[in-house]
């Protein structure tokens, strides 16, 4: 710790939540300052029977946390240095609040995870790493979010620094283009992309999007209509983290909520990061589905229900599914994962993961392509700040 935070932990003792709230099986809470040991120790009962101050840093203790009128929870606590310590309960909201409240009444300050982050890490780049790995949702995400914490977006930067300053500005100018190409896969390491299955009623939309989630999300029969509201639900494909929404069949109708689900459907589609516009390959290819071909031309286009009979000529590239017999669903979840990511990343790649980083990356490139060498140098130096100061938000303010 720098002399700095040891001022400010002489001064009070904080509580900082560490994870994301309601997510995961764990919950830990950062307990900093010169008494942390002794307000955790108010409330923690060893499952040894010893004071919490006896055993020796960096081992991890078992017990519960008290509570006056039950049992108390289980939870786990290991002393990191003398003036800090972290605890370890279940995950959710309750546990985690009681514990914070206890704290609380004894005069413990809470902080935000932003704070923390300032404190403990040495660059924003850094800061905005670990912020963002509370937020990953996969072990391929939390992965590339990881190779950034340690460095690998940084190195990177001041690799095209480098040249920039020795004037090798083709060399930067390649650099800044292939950061620039791995925005889109960065700003998606923390929310999902959007898949929306689109088409005419009752061609089997909701039973693919079931078979990609592995479980049935979407209600399944064989009346035209069933769907009527978008239907979302959270999976990862190859390890990206997506979500996966099926809308109402796209048809003329004077049923009032169906008009309804067919104009919000229309909205979603419209912006999703990919349709996947499916068609049922036993009915032959019409006017209607030539016109939804051309309202969506950058669509996934998928004939299903193969196991009927031959695929439809549809004057166009597709892919042939069946929902029943799962064929071709495996081919369809390479194909949404190869439209949306499209690029390979080996181990330790630098990949710039929030708007502000892209958007310096934007301005440096614009600056380099312009001749104005020190100004990308600049920009580049700004997402390299060695003093976290600003939101870490892997979100547009």
């Amino acid at each position: 710790m720098t002399n700095r935070i040891h001022n400010e932990l002489a001064a009070k003792c904080v509580a900082t939540r560490l994870t994301s709230e309601g997510r995961g099986a764990v919950t830990v809470i950062a307990v900093e300052g010169f008494k942390a040991t002794e307000f955790v120790g108010r409330h923690f009962a060893s499952a040894a029977g010893k004071p919490l101050a006896s055993f020796p840093l960096r081992r991890i203790i078992f017990g519960r946390w008290k509570r006056k009128h039950s049992e108390g929870e289980e939870i786990v606590v290991c002393r990191t240095d003398e003036s800090s310590l972290e605890i370890h309960c279940h995950g959710g909201v309750a546990a985690a609040r009681a514990i914070m409240e206890s704290l609380a009444a004894d005069g413990v300050v809470e902080q935000g995870a932003e704070t923390w982050a300032n404190h403990h890490s040495s660059d924003l780049i850094q800061a905005e790493a670990w912020l963002a790995l509370a937020d990953a949702r996969t072990e391929r995400t939390a992965a590339i979010l990881l190779d950034q914490y340690r460095g690998a977006l940084r190195k990177a930067l001041e690799a095209t620094i480098e040249d920039l300053v020795a004037g090798r500005t083709g060399a930067a100018r390649d650099e800044l283009a292939t950061l620039y190409k791995r925005c889109d896969i960065g700003l998606h390491l923390t929310k999902p992309w959007r898949i929306a299955f689109g088409g005419p009623p009752n061609v089997g939309k909701s039973s693919l999007m079931n078979r990609l989630l592995g479980y049935q999300r979407s209600i399944v029969f064989d009346q035209p209509g069933t769907t009527r509201d978008l239907l979302s639900a959270p999976t990862a494909l190859n390890g990206w983290f997506m979500e996966l929404t099926d809308t109402a069949g796209l048809r003329n109708s004077e049923d009032a909520i169906e008009i309804e689900g067919v104009s919000r459907a229309t909205s979603f589609l419209a912006e999703a990061d990919l349709v996947v516009l499916v068609i049922d390959t036993s009915q032959d290819w019409s006017e209607q589905q030539r016109q939804l071909a051309s309202a969506y031309p950058e669509a996934l286009l998928v004939v299903n229900k193969c196991d009927l009979r031959d695929p439809v000529q549809v004057g166009g590239p597709f892919l042939a599914t069946s929902a029943l017999t799962n064929e071709g669903v495996a081919e369809l979840m390479q194909a949404i994962v190869q439209r949306l990511v499209g690029i390979e990343l080996s181990a330790g790649d630098a990949v710039p993961f929030t708007f502000r980083q892209r958007e310096a990356i934007e301005a440096a490139s614009r600056a380099v392509d312009q001749g104005e060498a020190m100004l990308a140098i600049e920009e580049l130096r700004r997402i390299v700040a060695s003093e976290p100061t600003a939101s870490y938000r892997t979100k547009p303010s």
